[in-house]
């Protein structure tokens, strides 16, 4: 038999004074309650009532099983009541880990707002292009750019970007512009790496076909916003997601490198551990950045 009904039902006996009153008081017939108490005593190897035709009691060693078993169900009726709460109100510490260029230069601008709306939560935004593991590593959820690795996560998309070939108008006067992909190798190119042997940029061609471009690269730096400042300088060619560069784009501090070149889409998503139910906290986030994010991209940021 379930332990934690076998305590209620003793529990309530104590408390009615009796196992007519205790069936009443759960809601189950009097045989029930007996059946219930009998396994608890029998599974402790222990008397815990003294029954008589006029009154039922508790022994010695049941009033002392009874103040434990009290405070055991009422922390049990505390822990649903908490859920419950939970469920109906989003609250409690939102701890995400978020891809850097987007947390830093989408997130972070309008995190106020959430937290205004929310004042119930509060967030513990990592920021790190690394894929984190969420359930060991202890985070509800994670924004990430790109394809997703783990098909076991549950995933929502927010919005979409596209990669963007851009230097500056400078850049372009002194060194030329590129006509094709494979000009590029004859560019400054300025990668975004975390390792110092380079990056591979996949582009696709006007045919449609998917080329492959390896360089050690000039500048090689692990902050998309410190390429396009670089970029921005007339340092080289760098290759953005839109929501980084579409401002530049728009002020001509930017351009785009090769003509006619078809922009690859990649999804922006909010990734959550799989389940059943979706915590309020997280459910509410992700609802948030889909109302921000409306009508933004591929390319208008």
């Amino acid at each position: 038999m379930d332990r934690l009904t076998e305590m209620e039902a003793f529990a309530t006996v104590v408390d009615q004074g009796g196992f007519t009153d205790a069936a009443r008081k759960m809601g189950i017939s009097k045989s029930a309650v007996s059946k219930h108490v009998s396994s608890l005593e029998s599974r402790l190897g222990a008397r815990l009532l003294n029954r008589t035709t006029r009154r039922v009691s508790p022994t010695e060693i049941g009033v002392a099983y009874y103040d434990r078993a009290r405070r055991v169900l009422n922390d049990a009726g505390e822990a649903d009541s908490l859920v419950t709460a939970m469920q109906s109100a989003p609250s409690g510490l939102l701890r995400m880990s978020v891809a850097t260029d987007f947390g830093v230069s989408l997130l972070s601008p309008i995190l106020g707002q959430f937290l205004q709306r929310y004042p119930d939560i509060s967030v513990n935004m990592v920021l790190s292009n690394r894929y984190v593991e969420l359930i060991s590593e202890g985070f509800d959820m994670a924004i990430r750019v790109g394809e997703l690795e783990d098909s076991s996560l549950r995933a929502r998309k927010i919005a979409e970007t596209t990669q963007r070939l851009v230097g500056a108008p400078g850049y372009f006067q002194k060194h030329g512009r590129p006509l094709k992909i494979d000009d590029l190798n004859e560019h400054k190119l300025l990668h975004y790496s975390s390792q110092a042997s380079g990056a591979v940029w996949r582009i696709t061609s006007p045919s449609g076909e998917k080329r492959q471009i390896r360089s050690a690269g000039w500048l090689t730096v692990n902050d998309g916003q410190s390429l396009l400042n670089a970029s921005i300088a007339g340092l080289g060619i760098a290759y953005l997601p839109s929501f980084l560069c579409a401002g530049a784009l728009r002020e001509g501090l930017v351009e785009d490198a090769i003509a006619g070149l078809p922009r690859d889409t990649r999804g922006i998503y909010a990734i959550y551990p799989p389940g059943r139910f979706t915590q309020p906290k997280v459910r509410a986030f992700i609802d948030f950045l889909v109302e921000q994010f409306a009508g933004k991209g591929p390319d208008n940021w």
